[in-house]
């Protein structure tokens, strides 16, 4: 499998909002359409972002004034409009609607809210600050700006790496919902799978060991749903499936397991092997599935690592969210 860190700037590539930073520190409310101001309760002092204001129903995309040729520091902040929803809990996965402005011609770029595809990218961690602004990474930043706050807040972004007046723009988020991932699959046990294939038994935790039952692979995908949870459906618009995983070679050596790791993995599907990006579109979310990836679906004749060179890998994925 052709590995990716797990999500270290919180950045979508996507056809409506292109790698947009999405974040900084919590902040002093600024409500209804008054101008915003940073808050000196920071972990960090972060610049302000002023001359910004906006109006309309907390929730719903927000008309934006400002004036063109804005100027602004990076990371520079305001709170908007106060959220009317729920607290922000911790461990929630927060969905979120952007909305990008050239800070130059004062003109939208890019908005989520046209087609309703929130980025939900962040796993809110209050814990997970900014104590340092210059070395502070963007989930740390975005963990900061949400610390007590609610859904329907409304954020502005200064976003100026000092490149040049027409690569600073400004970054316009409102987190419009929250859930909480699955730490295994959960959904109903699927009946009657193949008796050839492998047998695989769970720990209490959920965590997978496998008895390869004489299996000597196949040279097509096998996809075999173990669970079927009621979750989205994973799709060729998803980003990324949040999962745990392990993987074997057939002779039932295990390569890899995040298990093992105690960290789920965020799997990018443009970067994984195509037997990840075949076999899991049309999986839903709560669901546990069996892939088995013939060569020519994983790493072919160059193998990986531990993975020999041609070898048929076996993998059981616990899928617990999307993005």
């Amino acid at each position: 499998m052709q590995h990716t860190s797990l999500v270290t700037s919180i950045t979508r590539a996507a056809s409506v909002v292109s790698a947009l930073a999405l974040c900084v520190s919590m902040a002093a409310c600024g409500s209804g359409s008054s101008e915003g101001s940073a808050s000196a309760s920071s972990s960090a002092t972060l610049p302000k972002l002023e001359g910004v204001k906006v109006t309309g129903k907390p929730g719903e995309k927000p008309k934006v004034e400002f004036k063109k040729g804005l100027k602004f520091e990076n990371n520079s902040l305001a709170i908007l409009q106060d959220g009317d929803g729920a607290a922000m809990k911790s461990g929630s996965r927060i969905c979120a609607q952007l909305t990008q402005y050239s800070a130059k011609s004062g003109e939208e770029v890019a908005t989520t809210w046209e087609q309703n595809v929130p980025d939900c990218s962040l796993v809110f961690n209050p814990e997970n600050v900014v104590t340092n602004v210059e070395s502070a990474t963007l989930a740390q930043v975005a963990n900061t700006a949400f610390n007590g706050r609610k859904l329907n807040t409304t954020i502005g972004i200064g976003i100026n790496d000092g490149s040049g007046d027409d690569n600073a723009y400004m970054l316009i988020m409102t987190p419009v919902s929250q859930s909480k991932d699955y730490t295994k699959a959960q959904g109903e046990k699927v009946k009657d799978i193949p008796s050839d294939l492998p047998k695989v038994t769970l720990d209490a935790a959920g965590k997978p060991s496998i008895d390869m039952n004489g299996y000597k692979g196949s040279d097509k995908l096998v996809v075999q749903p173990l669970i079927k949870g009621d979750g989205p459906k994973i799709d060729k618009n998803t980003y990324a499936a949040v999962v745990n995983y392990t993987g074997w070679l057939l002779d039932g050596k295990q390569f890899d397991s995040s298990w093992d790791r105690n960290q789920t993995f965020d799997a990018v599907l443009s970067n994984m092997i195509k037997g990840w990006q075949e076999g899991l579109v049309g999986q839903t979310v709560g669901s546990q599935v069996m892939l088995v990836v013939p060569p020519d679906l994983g790493y072919g004749d160059q193998g990986n690592s531990s993975i020999p060179a041609n070898s048929t890998l076996v993998f059981v994925v616990d899928i617990l969210a999307k993005y």
